[in-house]
Formats: structure tokens, C-alpha cells, sequence
């Protein structure tokens, strides 16, 4: 990949896509992970007023750190970069006494989970209605179009995505060029959401690294009795959530109404 090229486009799409929305620039949900901290600084290089939002929910301590540290590097080096902190632990507590919380805990905490990212969701929307901004998705297309590990109306719920159409790796090659801070390159990708040191692995059961292989072989029409050993267990966890998740990757269904009905 021509890293710097592509940085260099993807800044120039971004600035092209506000300035015919007729927008001030762009809002973004900070985490301390590699995707938020390119994609914030992809939009710091448009010149265009960029506002990073910290969103704790009962936040493990080492990526709030990395968080502010991003952060911190972010505004010395832009001066379009502004941030604001919302604690959205309060809220979220507040919405657990309103709702049920009964049944089987994995599933409880799993919605939950997806709780929290649309809280942040309904957040950034809400400063970028403030104003005038457009909220930056930041997931990558592993994420996105693979095994959709995301939340749906949560971080899946954005105006734009600047780095949809790059694998884990190409991330990183951006925030190698980026200068994205030392600890977030070498942070363990995690979405977050449980409160915990858990990271994406450990939910997926696999790595980026494999993701990509198995979303490769996949697009080459490859199938589950192709492989052995690990491969074999790589590529079935990779089906297993790419077609759970479809729901996610393709345009709400729409029951169309027959012309002999109407």
C-alpha cells in the first residue's frame, strides 16, 4: 500500500464530503484503539474543526489513559482539534434500574454491551446537531464487511466512514505514517464495551491477522473443507460471524408492496 497516498486521499475525500455537506468538519468518539485515533487524525488533516469525545462508561483504566493520550498529542499538533469529555456512566446506570435485567448473563451483558455504544451513538449525534458537524465512523472493513463486529445503531451508526476499505493492517500502516502514539500501536484491539481488559480476540477467538486470511479466502469462493488445523478453525469462526452478522452489512429489508395490491 502507498501509505502516504492513501492517507493523502482519504484526507482529500473527507474534506471534499464536508464541504458539500455544507458542514464545519467532524465529531468522533475517542476510544485509546487504532481506528479512532486514525481516523481522528485523518480529519485533523483536513483543516476542518475536528471535536473528539471521551465517552466513559465504567472504562478500563489503560484505554482511558491511552485515550487522553491521544488526545493530548492531537490538539498540540492541529489546531482545528478541540475535545470534551462525557461521562455516560451515570446515564448508563440510570438506564439499568428503567429495564429488565433479568435472564441468562451472557445474554444480559451482551445487551448491555450494546448499550453503551449506542448511548455514545446518541452522544456524538448530539454534539454534531450542536454544531454542525458530521460524525466519523471508525471501523475498518474487517470489522465492517467481514465478521461485523460492531454494534448496530451503536458505533455501526455514523455519517461516513473514512477507513471502511482497509484491512486491520493497513490501519496500522496508516498510523505508523500518522504518527498514532507508541501504546496505541502496541494496545491489543478491544471494543471496550464490557468494562474490563477484554480484547477482540478473546470475544472473536481469532486475531486481525487470521480475519484477513479468511476474508481473502472467502472472497476467492473458498469453502470450510479447504483447510486443516487452525486454518480450518480460523475460517469457520470467520463464517460463523459473517453470516450472523449479515444483517448488519446489507440494507434494511423492505416488504414491497405488489402494483396488484396497491
Amino acid at each position: 500500500m502507498n501509505t502516504e497516498k492513501v492517507a493523502q486521499h482519504i484526507v482529500q475525500w473527507l474534506k471534499n464530503y464536508a464541504e458539500n455537506a455544507k458542514v464545519n468538519g467532524f465529531v468522533i468518539g475517542i476510544s485509546g484503539g487504532i481506528d479512532s485515533a486514525v481516523t481522528s487524525t485523518l480529519c485533523a488533516e483536513t483543516g476542518l474543526k475536528v471535536l473528539c469525545v471521551e465517552m466513559p462508561i465504567h472504562q478500563a483504566q489503560s484505554h482511558v489513559s491511552r485515550g487522553q493520550e491521544h488526545i493530548v498529542q492531537l490538539k498540540q499538533r492541529y489546531q482545528n482539534v478541540t475535545d470534551i469529555k462525557v461521562d455516560l456512566t451515570p446515564v448508563f446506570e440510570e438506564f439499568k434500574t428503567e429495564v429488565s435485567l433479568n435472564g441468562d448473563q451472557a445474554t444480559v451483558d451482551m445487551a448491555l454491551a450494546n448499550t453503551r455504544a449506542r448511548l455514545r451513538m446518541t452522544t456524538l449525534y448530539y454534539h454534531a446537531g450542536l454544531l454542525g458537524l458530521l460524525v466519523a465512523g471508525t471501523g475498518n472493513k474487517v470489522e465492517d464487511f467481514g465478521v461485523g463486529f460492531y454494534t448496530k445503531y451503536g458505533d455501526g451508526g455514523v455519517d461516513l466512514s473514512p477507513i471502511a476499505d482497509l484491512v486491520k493492517s493497513e490501519v496500522y500502516q496508516l498510523g505508523d505514517y500518522l504518527k498514532v502514539p507508541e501504546s496505541i500501536m502496541k494496545a491489543a484491539p478491544s471494543d471496550g464495551l464490557f468494562g474490563d481488559a477484554r480484547n477482540d480476540e478473546d470475544q472473536i477467538g481469532a486475531n486481525y491477522d487470521e480475519l484477513e486470511w479468511a476474508m481473502k479466502m472467502n472472497s476467492e469462493g473458498r469453502t470450510v473443507d479447504d483447510f486443516k488445523g487452525r486454518n480450518k478453525e480460523v475460517f469457520t469462526i470467520f463464517k460463523r460471524y459473517n453470516t450472523a452478522n449479515k444483517h448488519k452489512m446489507i440494507p434494511i429489508p423492505i416488504c414491497e408492496i405488489p402494483q396488484n395490491l396497491r
